[in-house]
């Protein structure tokens, strides 16, 4: 029943971290496209009235002026009715964190840690976690405190920071946890930009206006320029978020470069719709990043098996699905913190091993399956199923 219950709990969470993010992301999208996009304001009586800026659009069937004012209205009051984007961001957060809680915390055993990697216990492994996150915005903050109106050096560290981290957490948790943690802190980095910068510093320019004070534009500033990098940081976030159901990157040998790459790939891809909202189209910017993916996938390329040799038989194939992959992938998991088989997978029948013989040799031969090794599957057994598949997958002897 608790599993079953967790289930639930994963896919209720899952529903709305992908909702919230939809909001969150879409609004971050638009906003940029909308101040990159910005015209100088056509009437002279709008930018008297302190118009910086405005967009003219056109969306389900009719006509929209967005106007921006970097220090609110002149001559007018502000609005009382003002939109504020914050709480898709804090529940994109919060819905997150309830995953990576019941997913990587209370499954520390088989999702977060590989005793390959290093052997931890579940209580020190989530610490860890924790640490991390904290620890990665703590360090964050302090680069952008630091390098005020450095921003390209800034964003050099910022993305070697990153790179550090990744390399790290691989050296500490199992492949998949370790993407799961390099996307969460970039996530929390967003979300505390939100938090720490972003809203309190409208709100003191709001208070300033409405106070009648001549307003400080330094808050506008920094959340401009945190509000930047969450913008590149949102493609690689939702690559990580996505990478849980392609063992072929995080479980291979070089996991943390394959991430690194892919990540450096939708910075480029941003940045082309970045520049082309303002008119620049700098086409090389997409082509290298679908360049550095293709390059990737022809390195990541598995290598063929080696057919030959005496005919594995597919008793002895069956004799190890059946004590290494069955406690997970059967239709009444014997496995704790199962209540159904991953995918919807089994390998109760003969049938269905051969139904599935692609997958499972695929992710036996990367070291994913089993999950954290579980069932501790020798080298030698994994080289077994490759090489029956190689040779046919035959389900007769």
């Amino acid at each position: 029943m608790e599993a079953y219950l967790l289930d639930w709990a994963n896919l209720l969470l899952r529903w709305l971290h992908l909702i919230a993010g939809i909001a969150w992301i879409g609004a971050s999208f638009y906003f940029v496209m909308l101040d990159n996009s910005l015209r100088p304001p056509k009437k002279p009586e709008d930018a008297k009235r302190g118009v910086f800026g405005e967009l003219w659009a056109v969306h389900g069937g009719g006509f929209y002026c967005s106007q921006k004012f970097l220090t609110g209205p002149k001559g007018e009051p502000l609005t009382d009715d003002l939109h504020w984007s914050k709480w898709e961001a804090y529940t994109t957060w919060m819905s997150g964190m309830g995953l990576m809680a019941v997913i990587y915390w209370v499954g520390a055993s088989s999702y977060l840690i590989d005793p390959k990697v290093m052997a931890l216990a579940p209580a020190t492994a989530v610490g860890i976690s924790i640490a991390f996150l904290a620890g990665g915005w703590v360090v964050y903050d302090l680069l952008c405190r630091q390098l005020v109106g450095r921003d390209n050096l800034l964003g050099a560290l910022v993305f070697a920071f990153v790179v550090l981290c990744d390399w790290l957490l691989h050296q500490v948790f199992s492949a998949r946890g370790a993407y799961i943690h390099v996307g969460a802190m970039m996530a929390t980095m967003m979300v505390a930009n939100v938090f720490f910068h972003i809203i309190p510093g409208q709100k003191r320019m709001v208070e300033q206006i409405r106070a009648g004070q001549e307003v400080d534009t330094r808050p506008g500033i920094i959340g401009k320029q945190r509000s930047v990098h969450n913008t590149y940081f949102t493609l690689p976030v939702l690559f990580i978020m996505i990478s849980n159901h392609y063992p072929m990157t995080y479980a291979n040998a070089n996991g943390w470069l394959i991430l690194v790459v892919m990540m450096l790939a939708g910075v480029l891809i941003r940045q082309f719709f970045v520049l082309r909202h303002r008119g620049q189209v700098k086409w090389w910017l997409p082509a290298s990043g679908v360049a550095l993916i293709a390059v990737l996938a022809a390195l990541m390329a598995p290598r063929p098996v080696d057919a030959g040799g005496a005919p594995v038989a597919f008793t002895a194939v069956h004799a190890v699905v059946e004590q290494r992959c069955i406690a997970c992938h059967s239709a009444h998991p014997s496995q704790p913190g199962f209540a159904q088989p991953p995918k919807g997978v089994t390998f109760d029948t003969s049938a269905q091993i051969g139904q599935h013989a692609a997958k499972m040799a695929e992710t036996v031969a990367s070291g994913y399956m089993p999950l954290g090794n579980l069932t501790h599957i020798t080298d030698d057994e994994r080289k077994l199923i490759a090489t029956w598949y190689a040779q046919g997958a035959k389900l007769a002897n």
